[in-house]
């Protein structure tokens, strides 16, 4: 079985398990359809799919809300159970992040914004948003960076998909000064993690009808780090011969992005290089406002923006983009398997964009953030209805 295939399968059976009445709603679609939109708006359902909420730092509180707004006109059938995480409010310990992770660890599911690491050494190398993706062993970051129609940007019908290796490489927070004035930071790459992303793509490729998967590295220079990873990669691409498969320098990589992006299909790396591409993709569609992510380890699935910034300078001022979050928390809902509210949520949040009268400063409007959750509320309906 496909990784991911397999991570989504084993979380649809322990929460149906654990929450019968929220499955058996699946059925009921046919009686939400018939309900006009003040209806769905007072519906409140019990038994509802459990989901850690962590609204993070900058304006992620502002587009849990939109989510909360959303989710509620549309009587999505999951219960949130908020949690809040942050180094740079005076909200991070040891406490609050066991707390997190119960959470997470008992829900298998999460909805995450950004976690804002400060540049500023206190004692501890790694962040705690590090620390959270390791504990968890959310090994691989999914971003689909894909065209929204009426949405013109310097490329248009753009579909290419990220997958990021994120639990080792430069982000391993092994650093010393070995000298004064010297300063060692270590890059680990192991075979096991190499392999795993690697399957984990083309998996990826295979479950979604995908033609090519290209492998992004710097092995020219870092000749053992990065040529691991490129020979663990070549590897596995002789497993699935129907998948075509290539090699790309990461600094190349990055020109022909810009130059030619339509040329990708699935791409996998490292760390620090995927962190790299998915907010150099993202900007080709429009930026971190539009862009969806998701990460997966074995048992755990996490749903967060595809290129994490907390936009701090838009805190408090309802100009928040929610489109990359709503996007997100849809694809949340359909690992859920609640398909029809998975789409009618999608299809809500594209057709405002579609539609173009309303849109956020970084879109190039002047709307707020209340009026983009208020068109979505006022764009859903009832999937194919």
């Amino acid at each position: 079985m496909a990784a991911l295939s397999g991570v989504r399968w084993l979380t649809r059976v322990a929460v149906a398990a654990r929450y019968p009445a929220a499955w058996r709603s699946l059925s009921t679609s046919a009686t939400a359809q018939a309900a006009s939109q003040s209806q769905v708006q007072d519906v409140t359902v019990e038994g509802a799919f459990p989901v850690t909420m962590l609204p993070g730092d900058g304006v992620g509180p502002e587009l849990m809300h939109a989510v909360k707004e959303v989710f509620k006109a549309a009587a999505v059938p999951v219960e949130f159970q908020e949690h809040h995480l942050s180094e740079v409010q005076n909200m991070a310990s040891e406490e609050k992040l066991e707390q997190v992770l119960s959470s997470m660890k008992e829900n298998k599911v999460a909805i995450i914004g950004k976690i804002h690491t400060p540049m500023e050494y206190k004692g501890e190398l790694a962040s705690y948003d590090m620390r959270l993706r390791r504990k968890l062993d959310l090994f691989a970051n999914v971003v689909h960076v894909k065209s929204l129609p009426g949405y013109v940007t310097r490329h248009n019908n753009l579909d290419l998909v990220i997958i990021r290796e994120q639990t080792e490489g430069e982000y391993s927070s092994l650093e010393h000064e070995s000298a004064r004035g010297v300063i060692e930071c270590l890059k680990i790459v192991t075979r096991t993690k190499s392999q795993r992303i690697a399957k984990f793509a083309f998996d990826y490729a295979t479950k979604n009808g995908r033609n090519k998967v290209t492998a992004v590295h710097k092995a020219n220079i870092m000749k053992l780090g990065d040529g691991l990873f490129l020979q663990c990669c070549e590897d596995v691409a002789e497993l699935y011969p129907k998948i075509k498969f290539e090699t790309m320098i990461i600094d190349n990589c990055c020109m022909q992005l810009v130059q030619n992006p339509y040329q990708f299909d699935v791409l996998v790396m490292p760390n620090l290089y995927g962190n790299i591409i998915d907010n150099l993709a993202a900007g080709l569609v429009g930026g971190a406002g539009v862009v969806p992510g998701e990460s997966y380890s074995a048992e755990y699935a996490v749903f967060e923006m595809g290129a994490r910034h907390p936009f701090a300078q838009a805190v408090g001022r309802n100009i928040a983009n929610p489109t990359a979050m709503l996007l997100s928390a849809s694809n949340m809902l359909r690992h859920l398997n609640l398909e029809y509210h998975a789409n009618m949520i999608a299809d809500a949040v594209k057709k405002v964009i579609k539609v173009g009268k309303v849109r956020t400063r970084d879109m190039g409007g002047y709307s707020t953030t209340t009026d983009f959750i208020k068109s979505v509320i006022g764009h859903l309906h009832p999937h194919g209805g």
